[in-house]
């Protein structure tokens, strides 16, 4: 009697195991196509009366065009504007250097400080390249929703004025997953250390959960500037007479406060290409690409 009690009981544990196995699979299962409708949740499309509307596309493989004078007789641009989505950052214009960067612009990723220098030519990137999305980021005082942040207010006043215009905010906990990152791979607190990300790192992170594969071009790596050989050019291209590019990146990565740690960024990028299906043209990155 006592055994076959035991053997109903074990009978009913394994029943009971089974439904919750079957259970978090289907749930499991249900999550992750819900997941996948959602679009990225890092990125909200700003909407006059609403903010619910996530950014939710995807491409194979995506040119990631840095503004670096790098660029500059490259001779890349149909080679870019090939591929399925252009990616470009701030007021990067086109117009006139097309054969170095091509002419296509898919996405654009926006700093808070660069928001005004868009403004001036509004009608260009709202109206006439009207199938363009903008991302902008920036620091909570600036992008809160209260009334009180600033460069928010003047894109909500944009998004009015165009209303097919694509403008997307960086969320709050998505800059605030771009700080965890910077700490997991270079143990410092952003923050604390005076950091400030720039506009390549959340391009970098944007353009890893949208794309397959990434083709950046005019990227430097964390060494190229201590390179005896390496070549001089402008911070930006289209930026003629500024300070050079290797100058700007030293100056920012000893900045005790308030600078972009360019140099340490592209390390980080060095060892994403390991995992990640990155590959660094003009100049590459011959030794770090990812081999697939």
């Amino acid at each position: 009697m006592k055994s076959l009690q035991r053997v109903y009981w074990i009978c009913l544990v394994l029943v009971s195991a089974l439904s919750v196995v079957l259970w978090y699979s289907h749930a499991t299962r249900l999550d992750v196509t819900m997941m996948a409708n959602v679009g990225l949740r890092g990125y909200v499309r700003i909407t006059p009366g609403k903010m619910d509307q996530f950014l939710d596309v995807h491409f194979k493989e995506c040119a990631l065009v840095s503004s670096s004078g790098q660029m500059l007789k490259a001779g890349k641009g149909k080679e870019i504007d090939k591929l399925d989505c252009v990616i470009r950052m701030n007021n990067a214009p086109t117009v006139g250097y097309e054969h170095d960067v091509g002419n296509k612009t898919s996405l654009r990723v926006v700093s808070h400080t660069s928001v005004p220098l868009i403004l001036k030519n509004e009608t260009y990137y709202f109206q006439q390249s009207v199938g363009t999305v903008y991302v902008v980021w920036g620091p909570e005082r600036n992008m809160r929703q209260d009334g009180k942040g600033h460069i928010f207010n003047i894109l909500l006043k944009a998004a009015k004025k165009y209303p097919h215009a694509k403008i997307y905010v960086v969320t709050r906990k998505k800059i605030q997953y771009c700080d965890g990152l910077f700490l997991n791979e270079t143990g410092k607190n952003r923050m604390q250390s005076g950091a400030f990300l720039s506009t390549g790192f959340f391009t970098m992170v944007l353009a890893m959960d949208m794309c397959d594969r990434i083709q950046v071009y005019g990227m430097i790596s964390d060494d190229y500037c201590s390179q005896a050989n390496h070549t001089a050019v402008p911070y930006h291209y289209y930026e003629k007479g500024r300070m050079d590019e290797c100058r700007m990146y030293r100056v920012h990565e000893k900045a005790r406060r308030g600078g972009h740690r360019f140099i340490t960024e592209k390390a980080i990028y060095g060892r994403w290409a390991l995992h990640k299906k990155l590959q660094f043209n003009h100049p590459s990155w011959t030794d770090r690409e990812n081999v697939s």
